[in-house]
Order: C-alpha cells, then sequence, then structure tokens
C-alpha cells in the first residue's frame, strides 16, 4: 500500500495553491448567491429551496479541486440558477397554482380536537410521528387542540383552545396512550386510530367515527394545557 500515492498522489504545490484559490473564490461565490435568494433561502427549507441549495452545491464542489475546468463556467450556471430561483419566486407570487406545484399546499391535520385521517396519509406521516410532533409543543392531549396544521416546509401550526374550553380527547404522551381493558361507567374515552371521544360500553366497541373500524379506546384526558 502506498500512503503517499493515497493522500497526495500527482499533488504539486503550485495546484495546493490553485486549489486554494478556487475554495475561496467559488465560497465566496456560494454566500453571494445565497444573499441572492433572500432571507427565507438560510431558513426551514422547503423542497424547492432544497433544490437550490443542492444545486449550488453541486455547481461549486467540482471547479474546487478540479484542474481542467475553469471557474467562469461554474460562475456561468450559478448566474443560470439564480435567475430560474428569481423566476419561479416571481411566479410563486403572481399565480397561486404555480406556488402549490411547487412547494405544495399546508394539510389540516387536526380540526377540533380529533385527526383528519386521509390528510395525515396525504401527509405520509405516521401517528408517532405526529405526536411527537405535538408534544414537543406542550401539548398533552387532542383535546387541548383546535387546529393542527402541517405546513409545506414541515413545521407544525397549532392553534390551541383557551383553557376553559378544553375539551376531552386522545392522550399523546406513551404511558395514556394504552389501550383500555375494563370500562368505567360515565367516562370518556378516546378513538386511538382517529381521536373521536364517546362514552363506550366495550373495551373492543367499533368506532362510529374511525374508517379503518378502529376497536382501540384510550381513557381521554381534559387537562389543560400548561405554558
Amino acid at each position: 500500500m502506498d500512503w503517499a500515492s493515497i493522500f497526495i498522489y500527482d499533488t504539486t504545490w503550485a495546484f495546493a495553491v490553485e486549489i486554494l484559490i478556487r475554495v475561496i473564490v467559488m465560497f465566496v461565490l456560494i454566500i453571494t448567491c445565497l444573499r441572492f435568494t433572500g432571507k427565507r433561502g438560510v431558513r426551514q427549507l422547503s423542497i424547492f429551496e432544497l433544490t437550490i441549495i443542492l444545486s449550488l452545491g453541486s455547481i461549486a464542489g467540482d471547479p474546487m479541486f478540479t484542474e481542467d475546468l475553469p471557474i467562469i463556467q461554474a460562475v456561468l450556471i450559478m448566474s443560470i440558477v439564480i435567475f430560474l430561483y428569481r423566476l419561479c419566486t416571481w411566479a410563486m407570487t403572481s399565480f397561486q397554482a404555480f406556488e402549490n406545484l411547487l412547494e405544495g399546499q399546508s394539510l389540516y391535520i387536526v380540526e377540533e380536537g380529533k385527526l383528519v385521517l386521509d390528510k395525515i396519509k396525504k401527509g405520509k406521516m405516521s401517528h408517532d410521528e405526529f405526536f411527537a410532533e405535538m408534544r414537543q409543543q406542550g401539548v398533552e392531549h387532542l383535546g387541548q387542540v383546535r387546529t393542527g396544521l402541517l405546513e409545506t416546509d414541515g413545521n407544525f401550526s397549532v392553534l390551541l383552545y383557551a383553557p376553559e374550553k378544553t375539551r376531552y380527547g386522545m392522550p399523546l404522551f406513551p404511558k395514556q396512550y394504552q389501550p383500555v381493558e375494563k370500562i368505567e361507567s360515565g367516562v370518556y374515552y378516546a378513538c386511538m386510530h382517529c381521536g373521536y371521544v364517546d362514552h363506550i360500553s366495550e373495551p373492543d366497541q367499533l368506532c362510529e367515527r374511525c374508517e379503518n373500524n378502529c376497536k382501540e379506546w384510550a381513557k381521554a384526558l381534559n387537562s389543560q394545557i400548561v405554558r
């Protein structure tokens, strides 16, 4: 094994200096291009913005160390990418349909304390992923949530009920999110699949709302949210 070949190969001091210059130039170009994308480019990225960032990274990488690739070609490509970004941004602000095509639409995951199952499937997310997002925002059960929205950038926006209007809802923490084996009279229970709350007579009673004919129920909570 030739360690010199692995780490150095045919690299000369002259080419090392050239790499230094190329990296500095491309580094400055990347920062300049990101500044042209506006402030949204450095926040939580949408699919469209992530495409731009990956494109810039790919364009900038090769000229940093490829000896026969002139920097002017990278500058030209970056300029075209930024132009396309600006053009698409203008089109998104002018035409709602075009924005929906590129970035998608926000999805209502929770409405009036219950899960919107078809939107959860459309958002390609599991119950566990949703529960984790809600817990991170301090939500203990769905009865505290008036509206839960999955934004186009993957973040969750939550509107809560006023404390005095908190309802009974499906628990979101593992210890409470357990199927009951014995039914207590006068107690509310929540369907573990859709969040529907009702008085039930049997632990395997069929949920009236659930499309999957769920028969598992957890004891519903009505505690107020603590901020």
